[in-house]
């Protein structure tokens, strides 16, 4: 319902999550769950945050956001928009592999800058920048500038979003890759190379930037994917990232 949307929204990908970071509300106002999709409502303080899970990947981003955009900003009895959009500022939750030797195991990042390596915003009109790699285009989507100036103890980095959890997150398959982390070396934004790679953030941040919403990606690295190693305590560095997360919000 669109009352059960406030003005800060908490994104994580895994509906296990939402409970993790509901435990931190002062008071729960509604908790909702239809498959992989649950959300729970509630206050800290004075202010009021809604948390959402997505699923994996951006093709359910694509559903999540677009779901929010018509909860909010349309009639849904006649269907038009209204004429005065309400805004949003949302903030993502998730986890991480680093393929940078600039990206340390268990620290936190930020997403400045995402590359698209998926297909999604071939299908919306858009006008985001692009890099070339493999002589094909992907977009560049920037965080939103505004969340960008709450954050302090964050380190910035560019992030790539790809659609799959084996090879495209370089996780090693029964199949042979076709890109090495070697490869991704040749890929820059505005002379940064790609710090971290995910399933998500791309989705967010360009359905946020052409629905009118403001998005930030806050990401634990729980992998090091150049050297092979995990975090020995993954859990307990989500719980101080989805702290530190509320203490931006509240």
């Amino acid at each position: 319902m669109q009352d059960q949307i406030y003005e800060n929204v908490i994104t994580v990908g895994d509906p296990d999550r939402v409970e993790a970071v509901a435990k931190h509300l002062d008071s729960t106002h509604y908790k909702v769950q239809k498959r992989e999709f649950s959300s729970i409502g509630g206050q800290i303080g004075d202010k009021k945050i809604t948390i959402i899970s997505t699923g994996i990947g951006t093709d359910n981003v694509d559903i999540v956001f677009n779901e929010l955009s018509f909860l909010l900003n349309f009639n849904l009895q006649t269907r038009e928009k209204k004429a005065n959009s309400k805004n949003i500022d949302i903030f993502r939750i998730g986890t991480s592999g680093s393929v940078s030797e600039d990206v340390a195991l268990g620290s936190f990042v930020y997403s400045k800058n995402v590359i698209s390596f998926d297909d999604l915003f071939k299908f919306y009109t858009q006008k985001f920048d692009t890099i070339t790699f493999d002589n094909r285009e992907y977009e560049v989507i920037p965080c939103s500038r505004s969340l960008e100036q709450r954050l302090e103890s964050f380190q910035p980095s560019l992030t790539l979003t790809a659609k799959g959890f084996y090879a495209p997150q370089f996780r090693r398959s029964a199949l042979e890759p076709k890109y090495s982390l070697n490869d991704l070396a040749s890929i820059s934004y505005k002379n940064q190379r790609v710090g971290n790679i995910e399933m998500e953030t791309a989705g967010i941040y360009g359905l946020s930037q052409l629905l009118g919403f403001n998005a930030i990606s806050l990401n634990a690295i729980l992998a090091d994917r150049i050297n092979g190693t995990f975090s020995p305590n993954p859990e307990a560095v989500i719980e101080k990232l989805i702290v530190k997360t509320l203490d931006i919000i509240c």
